[in-house]
Formats: structure tokens, sequence, C-alpha cells
């Protein structure tokens, strides 16, 4: 389908308009966003009558900057509801039914319904077409057992995306099926799992005799992996794309603050040097994805993205551990002492008082960064198989029934 033309003066006079109906500085995030879904500036590149105008999804970043330029209060979409709409809304908009359509995607952009993502096992984590948790058919539902792990804000959310196998005598790519869940259905138990940081963001969730009606199913029946792949591929592209859109923000600014508070004479004269050169290297790799994210945002045409949002990832979640790194160095013999302690709590706000408490605490996040969304080493395998068109590993499980695969759990 063709895009619409729109030039940015309309696009400008259109955000203008929204912000004389409900302005976010004069009333509830709901309320606003809800308006902002209805004027179709919630996404741009989605059709007109589910929150957007059908043009370039660079033209977003036109409807950003306005908001921007005339209230005070923002809303960060990864922060309102970082799995629903990085990745929920784009695979409900290509696979879902229309009541789907209809009934979900104003609601995961105000934030009225968390999302989460039900993918890894304890046996299927990087390999998730190994899944083992099995879904039946039972007359107008599909009956659903097994467990699923790393699942963060499960216990916020109202909505999962749930992959299961539906046909265990397919190969594994091929019998799997994708559900949307209702996380309130009975037969649902949500597990805290503590990170490094004594937070839990994510969980364990079991699954138990779940019902879900079959009309719940995106797409088709044994298609699963075909439907979760828009999903794997927003998700990388909206981690990767998530960093700062202004020069010297975000974890680099933080590290350049760091060292310019520095105490005199806390390194030596040679130390010094090597220490500023290393920030500074960060400092130009930092600008260099940043620029290439803007880019590849401007370029971008409407539909699902390519592999090539991996790129992004796999550098933010390297570059991201070792600005952090780095900023431990700079923190000297403090950064050994980690003031949070380890009180095991749902977190409530990734905010931290102070530059040395976030620092140390992004520290330790980010190690998670090269795993979740998938692994470094997965995204290299991506980006030389569907990339740069490198032969792929041998795959001897590729068209043997799923049943007939030795598995550890």
């Amino acid at each position: 389908m063709a895009q619409r033309e729109i030039t940015e003066e309309e696009l400008r006079k259109r955000v203008r308009a929204l912000l004389d109906e409900a302005h976010p500085d004069k009333v509830d995030q709901f309320t606003f966003r809800g308006k902002q879904y209805d004027h179709g500036l919630a996404w741009v590149h989605f059709p007109e009558g589910y929150g957007g105008l059908g043009i370039s999804p660079g033209m977003q970043a036109i409807v950003t900057e306005e908001i921007s330029k005339h209230a005070k209060t923002l809303y960060d979409d990864m922060m309102i509801n970082a799995i629903g709409i990085g990745m929920g809304a784009p695979t409900v908009l290509t696979h879902g039914t229309e009541w789907m359509k209809k009934n979900l995607l104003r609601r995961i952009f105000t934030g009225e319904d968390i999302w989460c993502q039900l993918f890894s096992e304890p046996g299927a984590g990087s390999d998730v077409a190994g899944l083992a948790t099995r879904a039946v058919r039972e007359g107008d539902y599909w009956v659903v057992n097994g467990q699923k792990v790393w699942t963060s804000l499960a216990h916020l959310s109202k909505w999962a995306m749930l992959l299961a196998r539906t046909n265990p005598d397919a190969p594994k790519h091929s019998g799997m099926s994708y559900f949307l869940l209702d996380m309130e259905s009975p037969g649902v138990e949500v597990r805290p799992l503590h990170q490094i940081t004594g937070e839990a963001e994510f969980n364990e969730v079991f699954l138990t005799d779940v019902k879900i009606p079959a009309d719940r199913m995106m797409g088709r029946e044994g298609e699963g992996w075909k439907v979760a792949l828009t999903t794997l591929m927003n998700e990388r592209t909206a981690i990767g794309g998530g960093g700062p859109t202004r020069r010297g923000a975000g974890s680099i600014g933080v590290l350049m603050n760091l060292w310019k508070s520095r105490e005199k004479g806390q390194f030596s004269p040679e130390a010094e040097i090597l220490m500023r050169d290393r920030i500074t290297r960060l400092y130009i790799e930092s600008e260099l994805l940043r620029m290439t994210s803007q880019r590849a945002k401007a370029a971008r045409k409407a539909g699902n993205p390519g592999p090539e949002g991996s790129v992004a990832k796999l550098a933010q979640a390297e570059l991201n551990k070792r600005i952090w790194e780095c900023a431990m160095d700079v923190m000297g013999p403090d950064s050994l002492v980690y003031e949070p302690g380890y009180t095991r709590r749902r977190p409530t706000s990734r905010a931290r008082e102070g530059r040395n408490s976030l620092s140390k605490y992004q520290f330790l996040r980010a190690r998670a960064n090269s795993i979740e969304g998938g692994t470094s080493e997965v995204m290299r395998n991506i980006l030389g198989e569907r990339v740069l068109g490198l032969p792929g590993e041998p795959r001897s499980d590729k068209d043997v029934p799923w049943k007939q695969i030795p598995r550890s759990a």
C-alpha cells in the first residue's frame, strides 16, 4: 500500500490541534495518549484508524519534536509500555484479528494494558524454536501447559504474547502456534526472579491447564514461528533504536559528568591521559551509534523491520557495558560499594539518586544487555547469515519431528 503524502507543516498542525484538544500538562496520561492515538499520531506509519496516518515512520520524529516544543510533560513509549509498544503493537497490526486491532492497540499505546512476552523456557532460551510448552485443542479452546522464564513485567501485565507447541510431530519451527493470553486467566502463576541488582523485573511463569479461546490465536495454526519473527525483529529494533536522540545524552552523558567531577589528583598524569583517550573513544562510538540509529529511523519504510535491527541492538548492548565499566574505573574504590544493597524488591522506578548510585546500578543492570532481546552471539549469527549472506551453521534437526529431538528438559 502506497504511503500518504503529508508535508511536515501539515503534520505539525495536526500535533498542535491535538495539544489544543488535550494538553499533556493539563490531562492525565491515559487521556492525552488516547487522544494522540485518535489523531493518528501514536504510530504515524500505522494505517488510519489504528493510531496512524499511513505515512513514513521517519515522520514520527516531527510529532515528538512538536510535542516537546509545547509541553513540559513528556512520555517515553519504552517507559510506558516497552513490550506492548515496541513488540506487541506491530505484531497485532500484522497478524491480529480485527477484534484485536480495534480493542488492543489503543490501550497498548495509552499504557492501560501492559504486555509481556512468553517465549523463552528453561530448556529453550537462545533456541526458542525448541520450546516444549504444549497447547492442545479442546472444542473452542486451546488448553496450555508449560513453563516460561525471563518474562519481563509479567507481574504487571494484562496480556501476553505466547508461543506454544501445537504439533509435536512436525519439525520444531513448523509445529508452533502464537496466542494472545489474558494473564488474569485461571492457571497462570507468576513468580519473581531476582537479578544481580536485587530487583525482579522479570519472572518465571507457570501455565497449568490454562484455557485460551480459539479466536485468540494470531496467524494460522502451525505458523507461530512466522508470527514470532515479527515480534523478535521489532524487539531488536526497539531495543537498538531506544537510545538517546540528543548528542551527549544517555549513558555517555553520565560518564562524561563523572569524569568532569573527578577529584583533583585522583589519577596519575599517565593514567589521566589513558582514561581521557578511553572516554573519548567511547564518546565517538556513542555518537556513531546515535547517528546511525537516527539515519536508520529516517530511512525506514512502513512495515516490519528486517534483520538490520540486530546491528543497533548488538552495538548498543556491547557499548553500554563498556561505558558503565569505564564509569566504575572513573569512580575508583567507591565503585566497590553498592549503596542500595541487595534488597529483594519489585522495581517501581529505574531512577537513581546521584550519578554514583546510578552508575553502580547500571553497571550491574547492563550485564543483561547482551542477553535480553537475543544474545550478542545470536545477533552475530543473524547478521552473518541474513545481512552478510554468510553460510549458516549446520542444523541437523531442521527436518526432524520435534518429539524426536533430544532435550535436556
